[in-house]
Parts: C-alpha cells; structure tokens; sequence
C-alpha cells in the first residue's frame, strides 16, 4: 500500500487471533528479542489490553498492557519498522495513556532495554522517568542487558 499513514484516518481496534501472525512478522523486524507468536496468544488469553493500530488495513503498530490494582503495566508497543520516527509510536502512547486514564489508573509502568535510545528519548520527552533498574533484565545473544523502569503519573 503508497500512503502516508499520518495524513490517513488512522483506528485502534482490539487485536484478534488472525492478526497475530502478521503482527510477530513486524516484532521480528523491530525487536532484537521479539515475542513469540505464543506470546501474543498467552496475552489474548490471558485479556491483556491488545489493541492494533492501523490504517486502511493495513497495521502500522501495535501495544499490549494489562492492568493490576490502580496501574497499568505496558508490556509491547511496537510500529511498524517502515513508519518508525514519523510520529505514529507517540500518537500510540498517547492513545494508551487516555485508555488508562479512562480506567482511573493511577500510573503507568515499563521496562526499556538501556541501548534503546529512540524509545528512551520518547518515554522521557513524554513524561515518563526512570525508577528503577533492572540488573540483566533483557537477553543481548549471549549476554544480558539492563532494563530500565520507567513510570507516567496519570
């Protein structure tokens, strides 16, 4: 598909069982770690938020969350490598953060991996601030990574 998704009528609709093959294609070209299709699965199961943001058909992104007490716990969010730095992953965020506050969450909470820098940079430029770290948290081939926590006040 030719068309520029930030001057396109854009949803966010619940994720299904059919878009999970397509989406672990995406993970696989975005994340040095990707889930797995069971991963996807477990969280649909298991009724995670899973919602998939697209436009025309087409998914330019994805983000999965749960809720636990007053917080929410932001597990994946993903776009599409192509749309990357367009703006799309902060309209995303954004999207999360209303759904949580529409629930009456009081925070929201993430780990990053320490090397990835264009999401640590997003994170900060929204609110978000490092609490914490998680020694190794991430695989890195054969090596471990630190996680950085993250929280958003809602």
């Amino acid at each position: 598909m030719n068309f520029s998704p930030l001057h396109t009528h854009t949803v966010l609709r619940d994720m299904n069982l059919a878009d999970v093959a397509e989406i672990v294609c995406i993970e696989q070209r975005v994340h040095a770690c990707p889930w797995s299709s069971g991963n996807f699965t477990d969280a649909l199961k298991s009724k995670y938020v899973c919602k998939v943001y697209e436009a025309e058909g087409e998914i330019l992104g994805y983000v999965v969350f749960m809720f636990a007490v007053d917080e929410v716990h932001l597990l994946n969010i993903s776009i599409v490598a192509e749309y990357q730095r367009k703006g799309l992953g902060r309209r995303l965020l954004g999207a999360t953060i209303e759904m949580a506050r529409g629930c009456s969450m009081r925070r929201m909470l993430l780990e990053v991996r320490h090397s990835n820098a264009a999401a640590l940079g997003l994170y900060r430029d929204v609110g978000f601030r490092q609490i914490g770290l998680r020694h190794g948290y991430y695989s890195a081939g054969n090596e471990r990574e630190d996680g950085i926590v993250m929280e958003y006040l809602l």
